[in-house]
C-alpha cells in the first residue's frame, strides 16, 4: 500500500509535473500545515478558525510570507520556485496583485516539489521560518 502522505516520487517522474501541477499539491500541503499550526496553536476557535485560515492561505499573505524564506533556498529550490511563479495562470483572485498571485503559486509549486520529493523535514524547516512572529 502507498503512503500518500509521506510520498516520495523519483526526480523523472517529478520533473514530468507541471508548475501548475506542482502548485495544485503544494496549496493542499500548505492548507494542511495552516490548519494544523492553528489549531496546535490555540489561535482560533469555531469559526474563527475558518477566518484565520483563509487569512493566512490568500494570495497576499503567501506571497508575504514566501520572502521570508527566499534566502534560505538552495539553487535548486530557487529554481522550482521561479518555475513555479513563471507558471501560466489563467485568473487573478481580485483581492491579489498578479505579482503577489505569482508568488504564492511559486511557494505553492515548491511545496509540491518537496512534498513530492519525500523531503518532509525540509517543508516543515520552511514552514516553521514562514510562521516565525504569526
Amino acid at each position: 500500500m502507498t503512503d500518500y502522505l509521506h510520498i516520495q516520487l523519483p526526480p523523472d517522474q517529478i520533473r514530468g509535473i507541471s508548475s501548475i501541477g506542482l502548485a495544485h499539491m503544494g496549496d493542499a500541503v500548505y492548507e494542511l500545515l495552516v490548519r494544523t499550526w492553528l489549531c496546535a496553536h490555540g489561535k482560533a476557535t469555531g469559526k474563527g478558525l475558518h477566518r484565520a485560515t483563509v487569512a493566512l492561505v490568500c494570495a497576499p499573505k503567501q506571497a508575504e510570507l514566501a520572502q521570508r524564506i527566499l534566502p534560505l533556498l538552495t539553487e535548486e529550490e530557487q529554481a522550482v520556485f521561479r518555475r513555479g511563479r513563471n507558471a501560466n495562470v489563467h485568473s487573478i483572485p481580485a483581492h491579489a496583485s498578479r505579482a503577489q498571485y505569482q508568488q504564492a503559486t511559486a511557494l505553492e509549486a515548491l511545496l509540491g516539489w518537496l512534498h513530492l520529493s519525500g523531503r518532509h523535514d525540509r517543508v516543515e524547516q520552511l514552514f516553521a521560518v514562514m510562521m516565525e512572529g504569526e
